[in-house]
């Protein structure tokens, strides 16, 4: 895409019209390609305006946004639910005329689309801010009809059950005692239940008691009955056998969620040989049932495993919400949904969630929501456990950025998860930087707490900074409030 480069009226207008022709015809033909897969009549309108907006997001438009700038207009750093609309707008100001109305339209109906889409998923909008808070429950919290209470009170509006834990009659305890609590307390509560999918973890160690793996150390990582290394040096498997097959030298491992990294150095019939490359100071030591990842390593198979296909009945049973773990390509997504429909009939509409936590769910996230939101109401989580490890962290904070853009774009709502006000859950004590992290959860639609002792302090705190924070931030926008602690008092 050529532009002019300047900043006079005229070539704004000139370059303005080439960035709406290119947007509207890249995007055009790849609203062409998705048009089989969209079902719902609901999301046309949102499928378009994120074709736009990656057709738009394609090239390098600072340069424009540096001239627009120098002219006090806006630089589309804000154009993701409304592309179109926002480029018309700008050119209707350059050419010193009004916006037209079906322009003002477009703008209104991108923030109706996604609060709409926010309602069907998670209920109606709290009175007293916009983000709603999802807490994941134990089957001791689930059971406790006054703990649930309290949290209601305090301003939980959906709860969480992980199928990777307990066992399907402790879900239908805690869903059916947190329903129960809701109607009662006149509460349009959301239950999602979480499907395990393929969570890759260390088993069968084989070690010296007391060894430490330290940076330098070769490590196995076994087929299952596979032998053991002769020269005794430390060694498991996976609960993933398959996953050996698509691994390569050269790969990157991490273990334990990534306390420990490793590299691999070769690859048999009979699995992988690793060597440490990060360690804690002195050592980790190797345990099982830990989390284990393969940054950069397309894994072979559906995200769906023979364990979530035997607990989807209890969980349609269950559920206004199905979390979809380990989501990795489009397929995964047409695989639950096939799933879903040879299962028996719910008992309510079924929405989706899927969990990007992969460095691969994040490159397909745009064929991810359309393969979703084309047929049911859809939402996506960004699970920063899991996805932190894949990316690297160091570019997680740009990674669940750009997640945020592309589910505003197609007007898709977000929850935001993992490890938010972790510490104040845990030990009833928050640390300075989880307030932080917890205000940026004003940029989703939900923030999500985990287990701990603490939960109610955790939703009382979270809720308070959720208020503060929207007072001064819609999405990514500013909001030009009055600022109170400058004023004189005279004022």
């Amino acid at each position: 895409m050529i532009l002019n480069g300047d900043g006079s009226i005229d070539h704004l207008r000139a370059d303005l019209a080439t960035v709406r022709a290119e947007v509207e015809a890249v995007g055009e033909r790849t609203l062409a390609r998705w048009s089989p897969l969209l079902h719902r009549p609901d999301f046309e309108a949102s499928a378009r305006n994120l074709a736009h907006y990656l057709a738009l997001r394609a090239h390098d438009h600072t340069d424009l946004q540096r001239r627009l700038r120098g002219r006090g207009l806006s630089t589309l750093g804000r154009s993701e639910g409304h592309v179109i609309q926002s480029l018309d707008a700008i050119k209707a100001t350059l050419g010193g005329r009004d916006p037209d109305p079906d322009i003002l339209a477009g703008f209104e109906g991108a923030e109706t689309r996604l609060r709409t889409n926010t309602a069907t998923l998670f209920g109606p909008r709290p009175t007293e801010r916009f983000t709603r808070i999802l807490v994941t429950l134990s089957p001791e919290l689930g059971t406790d009809p006054a703990r649930l209470r309290e949290l209601i009170a305090l301003g939980m509006n959906a709860v969480r059950i992980n199928c990777a834990r307990d066992d399907p009659e402790a879900w239908r305890q805690m869903a059916k005692t947190a329903r129960a609590v809701a109607r009662e307390r006149g509460a349009d509560l959301r239950v999602l239940l979480d499907l395990a999918g393929p969570k890759i973890r260390t088993a069968d160690l084989h070690a010296t008691k007391g060894v430490r793996i330290k940076a330098g150390d070769r490590v196995r990582l076994r087929r299952v009955g596979g032998p053991y290394p002769a020269d005794g040096a430390p060694s498991f498997t996976c609960t993933l056998d398959e996953a050996l097959d698509a691994v390569r030298p050269g790969a990157t491992v991490a273990i334990d969620d990534g306390t420990i990294w490793a590299v691999v150095e070769a690859a048999d019939a009979g699995g992988l040989d690793l060597r440490i490359t990060r360690s804690k100071p002195g050592g980790a030591k190797p345990k099982e049932q830990k989390g284990l990842n393969f940054p950069g390593t397309a894994l072979p198979g559906t995200s769906m495993t023979a364990a979530d296909r035997a607990a989807l009945p209890t969980v349609l049973e269950l559920a206004d919400l199905i979390g979809c773990s380990f989501v990795q390509r489009p397929q995964d997504i047409d695989d639950v949904l096939a799933a879903v429909a040879e299962a028996p009939k719910p008992p309510r509409p079924i929405g989706l969630i899927a969990k990007i936590e992969t460095d691969m769910a994040f490159r397909n996230l745009p064929e991810i929501i359309v393969h979703g939101a084309g047929r049911v109401p859809f939402g996506v989580m960004v699970a920063r456990g899991d996805l932190g490890v894949e990316v690297g962290f160091a570019r997680l904070s740009e990674v669940q950025e750009e997640i945020l853009w592309i589910c505003e774009a197609a007007h898709i709502p977000v929850i935001w998860a993992t490890e938010v006000l972790a510490q104040l859950v845990k030990s009833g004590v928050a640390s300075r930087g989880e307030f932080t992290d917890a205000a940026m959860g004003a940029r989703a639609e939900c923030v999500m707490l985990n287990r701990g002792p603490f939960v109610a302090d955790g939703v009382r705190t979270l809720g308070d900074v959720l208020n503060r924070a929207e007072r001064h931030l819609d999405k990514k926008t500013p909001q030009l409030t009055r600022l109170q602690a400058w004023q004189d008092p005279a004022t």
